[in-house]
């Protein structure tokens, strides 16, 4: 008689390995259906029970398996998603980044000087805009662990 996940079944020299079974009691997850408890003890023929590996919930998880396959695709096309940039390049960046703000803000300059409106009408229709843009209601989604950790990846990312 051979006990596993709490039900007992009787078991031929056939059938068995010894008393683990030899694995064939362990399930493959579901995608969509939460992992399963860990199951009970298997006991020695002493009664004591026989040691055996934790039960491990991150193999189970699909988020973690995703975010898993994600950093292992990233390393295998070689994009680096830490912050290991060199200073040189570091610096390139900051320097093209006042360029283009120097260059938007000129654009603008340009174009405020076409505009009959005075700047107190513009401050007016702006700050209008803030506000029905904030009294809109805005849809709020529980956090996905998921987006969360892809999305410190891309900021890493972006900051290089």
């Amino acid at each position: 008689m051979v006990i596993t996940n709490g039900a007992s079944r009787s078991c031929g020299s056939d059938d068995c390995d010894g008393p683990n079974n030899g694995g064939k009691d362990i399930m493959a997850p579901v995608l969509g259906v939460p992992p399963p408890p860990p199951p009970a003890p298997h006991m020695g023929p002493d009664g004591l029970i026989l040691p055996r590996k934790p039960y491990n919930p991150c193999l189970t998880s699909t988020s973690h398996k995703d975010l898993h396959r994600e950093l292992l695709f990233n390393q295998k096309i070689g994009k680096n998603v830490l912050n290991q940039k060199s200073e040189l390049q570091r610096a390139l960046e900051r320097h093209r980044e006042m360029v283009s703000r120097k260059e938007a803000e000129r654009n603008q300059e340009e174009s405020y000087k076409n505009d009959p409106r005075t700047a107190l009408q513009r401050a007016i229709e702006q700050r209008a805009k803030h506000i029905q843009l904030s009294q809109q209601p805005q849809p709020t989604e529980p956090p996905n662990p998921l987006a969360t950790a892809r999305a410190k990846l891309r900021r890493c990312m972006d900051s290089q």
